[in-house]
């Protein structure tokens, strides 16, 4: 009997259903960008100082400038240019006493400023911004910045809990069940986090957007590779990689049109209600469907396709078989993936790297929205350098192969974050053009971990190999925020260092592992075991088996 792949070369690898139900799928992957990296806009924090009512009317009485009243009442930055006393504290002084003139009203005081004693910020913040943001609206800087990096943790935890969970529902009760419900909850949490009152509630709707978001984004990237024919799924999943970097461009846009968080949250939210129109446009996955032994439905589908195709379907394939069948039933273990020595070492390596690519990824777009320069522009063109990496990758595997431009992008990457630490500020175009350079590099180590992953594990282990090791990813999502933040407060370039390191590590570690170029999925254990040994006793055996069969034909 024929497989899903037998009949979609009759009907249909990539015809005008796929294209159809592709572009459709990857509109969701647009959607989803600004839930993974939308904390740059929407938790901006610009420059901030103490707000004093009382120096403030003082400086309206003499007539103060801006300049001016900043360099009355606000306190200089701390050693080595420490922005902490500047940002975080106030002059212990009141501003409404008398004897306070308006040239220099603290020189009576204290004939050095640096003398005078300081206090926290007791009436809230200035900030030096035309726009909002959740750390503006909720003044989450200073003692309260922690909470600022709990709210990009809370969406990567939400990722973390959601990619298995919902993984598996969706393995359960089917892909069109799961992508609609997944789009109706993170267009409402969306939505409702927008409008929410204070930030617990902020934060909790942030989590739901994140427990579901990633797992659609997810069922879009499998149903897609679902749907096309055997040779058109590493391209369409490299692709559909490259729809979320157009999102990026776009969300650039739309955050500088509308710089206040709660609109922008909404606009890039509400979109997404468009996608529940799925339910009549996407059918079910037919290879969920036979898996399910739901031969007949998957049978209407696929006729469905041929004539969305304009292709007939041949009677001599309107049977269908799974995809894989095997003589015995294998139950995957965790221990799997550690019980024997090179399977061991793929994994670690694997799950080094998927941690590697999600810190760096997501750390240098944190890090970018503290650089203090033009943001806007900064995302749009780190963004724009997202299209290269797709095409070298697709233009490079198949090649060259997967290991070397993998090792490569990471070196590249971490180099360049290092580089970065001893660029003057002042050559500006120099530190843009090398973090864009970094920015690829990372990118590119993104979408080979994702593609080389399954190529490394025997059939039976393979989802749970992927669904390990990619877990690592929202770990890395989780500590990133405060690895960032908390390490700029010591030293600014400080994360760039450390992101270096990781990122070369990374790119020595991936030349360790097999070449997968050119090489069939191992099957078993020993297959992957020996996957740097030619596969020839297979082969053999294949051939022997055929010409025994040719025998009695003859």
């Amino acid at each position: 009997m024929p497989t899903v792949d037998d009949i979609l070369e009759h009907i249909g690898e990539f015809n005008f259903f796929q294209k159809q139900t592709f572009f459709l799928l990857a509109l969701m992957s647009v959607a989803f960008t600004p839930v993974y990296v939308g904390v740059v806009f929407l938790a901006f924090t610009p420059d901030h100082r103490c707000l004093s009512p009382g120096a403030a009317e003082l400086g309206r009485r003499c007539g103060w400038s801006a300049a001016e009243e900043l360099n009355y009442t606000v306190p200089g930055p701390g050693p080595a240019g420490d922005a902490f006393p500047r940002q975080c504290r106030s002059y212990a002084v009141d501003w409404n006493q008398s004897a306070l003139g308006c040239v220099d009203p603290l020189a009576g005081l204290a004939a050095n400023r640096s003398h005078l004693p300081l206090g926290p910020c007791l009436h809230g913040w200035a900030y030096d911004t035309p726009g909002s943001s959740i750390v503006t609206e909720f003044n989450l800087v200073c003692a309260n910045s922690w909470m600022l990096d709990l709210f990009q943790s809370a969406v990567n935890v939400g990722f973390f809990i959601g990619s298995v969970g919902i993984g598996y529902l969706a393995d359960r009760f089917g892909r069109k069940l799961c992508l609609l419900v997944t789009i109706l909850i993170n267009t409402a949490s969306g939505v409702l986090m927008a409008v929410s009152p204070n930030y617990t509630w902020v934060l909790i709707f942030r989590l739901t957007q994140g427990l579901v978001s990633k797992a659609g984004w997810l069922i879009g990237y499998i149903q897609i590779t679902e749907f096309v024919g055997r040779s058109y799924r590493r391209t369409v999943g490299i692709v559909y990689q490259v729809a979320f970097t157009v999102g990026l461009l776009l969300l650039a846009g739309v955050a500088y049109v509308l710089p206040h968080w709660r609109w922008l949250q909404f606009t890039v939210t509400l979109p997404n209600i468009c996608f529940l129109l799925y339910y009549w446009c996407i059918p079910e996955s037919p290879r969920w469907l036979i898996s399910q032994s739901k031969n007949a439905k998957a049978m209407r589908i696929l006729k469905y396709i041929a004539k969305k195709n304009g292709k007939s379907l041949p009677a001599s394939l309107q049977s269908l078989r799974p995809d894989e069948e095997v003589d015995e039933k294998l139950n995957p273990s965790f221990l799997d993936l550690i019980r024997t020595p090179q399977i061991r070492k793929h994994t670690l390596i694997l799950m080094y790297n998927w941690f590697t690519s999600s810190v760096l990824y997501q750390g240098l777009i944190m890090h970018m929205g503290l650089a203090g320069s033009n943001i806007y522009l900064d995302f749009f063109y780190s963004a724009l350098v997202e299209f290269p990496a797709a095409i070298i990758i697709i233009l490079t595997i198949d090649r060259i192969g997967r290991r070397y431009p993998w090792a490569t992008s990471n070196i590249v990457a971490g180099a360049a974050c290092l580089a970065s630490v001893f660029i003057p500020e002042d050559l500006q175009w120099l530190r843009v053009t090398v973090s864009c350079l970094g920015r690829m590099g990372i990118t590119m180590a993104f979408e080979m971990v994702c593609l080389v992953n399954a190529e490394l594990y025997p059939t039976f282990i393979r989802n749970l190999g992927v669904l390990v090791c990619s877990s690592m990813c929202d770990i890395g999502g989780i500590i990133t925020p405060f690895l960032v933040y908390r390490l700029t407060n010591i030293w600014h370039e400080l994360p760039l260092v450390v992101f270096a390191v990781v990122g070369l590590v990374a790119g020595g570690l991936v030349l360790l592992l097999p070449e997968t170029k050119g090489k069939a999925l191992p099957e078993t254990i020993d297959e992957a075991e020996n996957m740097q040994r030619p596969r020839k006793n297979k082969e053999k055996m294949i051939y022997l088996q055929v010409k025994k069969l040719d025998i009695p034909l003859n």
